[in-house]
């Protein structure tokens, strides 16, 4: 009898083990997701509300420069009574562009702040509100005929700015099941790129770009900031990792996550329990802070290439190629209004990189992907530093330059675009990230800021070989990459934050050479 109650008990147990094992894999099915409505919503509304006129800021300003010249000449003399110098206005517009950027530093810092104390949710909204304050104050320039207006309208945009690139990231990674990580995080260098080619086309003198327009034109993101404000209040869910963890409202995360995975949270358990398993990560009450995490030795590495990455985006010269690509167009011959079109086909070109990038993340490795996006480009700039320099010794040369620029702008938006903006989110956990990826956000409109300002006078001073600079740039880059960035795609936060909390002692990739 008690052989067969045991026998008995073994074969309950062992279906038990069985059921338990086809659950566990259900789950494991379950809670790896997929695009449910709830998430392609926050996804085109973070992309089109605030990543789309961050981008649009940037690039609207420059086909239209000499208009907005003209009038910060014309309101100079009319109420100071004063003839500025060439240079002067030059140093006026060096402000109008750079004041943008300092806005976007000061907006990340204040976003991580933010995200912490009221959520990433509301942090959102009150990025899409300075958006619409700037739109306003642009609306009312040539009312009030106010060059001050002018500058502040840019500073708050520039907020607006700072807000997207430190936040969109953030929630986008936190609310997407972890095989979507890869996808989900392009949409921030998505929006932004696509941003800069609606800017250069609401810039042409055929669109916005003219006397009597292009207040209008700074102006027309406008409408996406509201789009984007209304759905983030009524519609989209706050992320559950930070109610979760953060908050710790487990009912109200629970619920939140349900919505977006669109299924009951019976069936979320494995992610669920990694939830649990982060909040009983936390060690201490206190608070995550900028010192705590500075002294944190366990943060330095992960730090270091949050912040390098974002810096590196913008030294490896992105912004420099777009600079000298009208003139390479037009020393190969393509006229004017080719050029123009040519430079706008980088653009298009960019974007297509940047969408092509979804499956790309998705599918390969980010390490893998960064390495070889760095290399290119790299190879790109010292091809286009030497045909610009031998541009008129042959008649192939103009074509080679055009080539590179283009090769340059593809191989930039399939690694060095889109990584350095989500790498954060998957190299720390949902504590320290906000404002670790608020400082990488700093860092990068600072590399911004300094290429912005650096640029013009450095070509005068060496030219093309201004390229050479940035390619050596690429190459410490590179080398950093390879020896220090762990691979993260498929990863949680705390495998990849145990694979480097030996600070640079630590080599993640001692067995890996790609």
């Amino acid at each position: 009898m008690h052989d067969y109650e045991d026998s008995h008990a073994a074969v309950l147990t062992d279906a038990e083990h069985q059921h338990q094992s086809i659950s566990d894999d259900r789950n494991e099915r379950s809670d790896s997701g997929g695009w449910t409505m709830i998430l392609t919503l926050a996804g085109i509304t973070c992309c089109l509300g605030s990543a789309v006129p961050t981008g649009f800021n940037i690039g609207v300003v420059n086909n239209a420069a000499s208009l907005i010249e003209q009038f910060c000449n014309k309101n100079i003399k009319e109420r100071y009574e004063v003839d500025i110098s060439e240079n002067s206005l030059k140093i006026i517009w060096s402000t109008i562009v750079s004041i943008f950027l300092i806005g976007g530093v000061t907006g990340s810092f204040i976003a991580s702040w933010l995200a912490d104390r009221y959520g990433r949710k509301p942090t959102l909204c009150i990025g899409n509100v300075f958006g619409i304050v700037g739109a306003l104050m642009f609306f009312l320039i040539r009312k009030l005929n106010s060059i001050e207006l002018l500058l502040a309208g840019r500073l708050v945009v520039g907020l607006s700015g700072g807000f997207a690139t430190s936040i969109v990231p953030m929630y986008m990674a936190e609310i997407a099941p972890l095989r979507l990580g890869g996808a989900v995080g392009v949409i921030c260098q998505l929006g932004v790129t696509c941003g800069v080619f609606l800017g250069q086309i609401a810039g042409l003198k055929t669109v916005l770009g003219t006397t009597n327009s292009w207040h209008y034109m700074l102006a027309a993101f406008v409408p996406l900031c509201i789009f984007a404000l209304i759905l983030t209040c009524i519609v989209l869910p706050e992320s559950p990792k930070y109610l979760f963890i953060i908050k710790e409202q487990k009912q109200k995360a629970l619920d939140e996550l349900s919505r977006l995975r669109n299924m009951d949270v019976i069936l979320l358990q494995a992610e669920v329990a990694k939830l649990q398993q982060e909040i009983e990560m936390k060690t201490t009450a206190e608070p995550w802070t900028m010192k705590r995490i500075l002294k944190d030795p366990c943060l330095k590495l992960p730090l270091f290439l949050v912040c390098l990455l974002q810096f590196g985006q913008q030294m490896s010269g992105i912004n420099v190629v777009f600079y000298y690509s009208n003139s390479i167009f037009l020393h190969a011959g393509l006229g004017e209004t080719g050029a123009e079109l040519a430079t706008l086909g980088t653009g298009v070109a960019n974007i297509a990189m940047a969408l092509i990038s979804v499956p790309v993340m998705s599918s390969l490795n980010r390490r893998g992907v960064l390495l070889t996006s760095t290399y290119l480009c790299l190879g790109c700039l010292i091809i286009l530093c030497v045909s610009i320099l031998l541009i008129h010794a042959a008649t192939f040369m103009p074509a080679i330059c055009t080539i590179a620029v283009l090769a340059y702008v593809i191989f930039y938006g399939i690694g060095l675009g889109p990584i350095p903006y989500f790498i954060g989110s998957e190299l720390f956990d949902v504590g320290p990230r906000p404002i670790a990826m608020a400082l990488g956000s700093v860092f990068n409109w600072g590399g911004n800021f300094i290429v912005g300002m650096m640029f013009p006078t450095v070509e005068t001073i060496i030219g093309p070989y201004t390229f050479l600079l940035f390619a050596a740039f690429l190459i410490f880059l590179g080398q950093i990459i390879r020896i220090y960035l762990p691979e993260t795609r498929g990863r949680c936060t705390m495998d990849v934050a145990a694979s480097i909390n030996q600070g640079f002692n630590s080599r993640p990739n001692s067995r890996r050479m790609f």
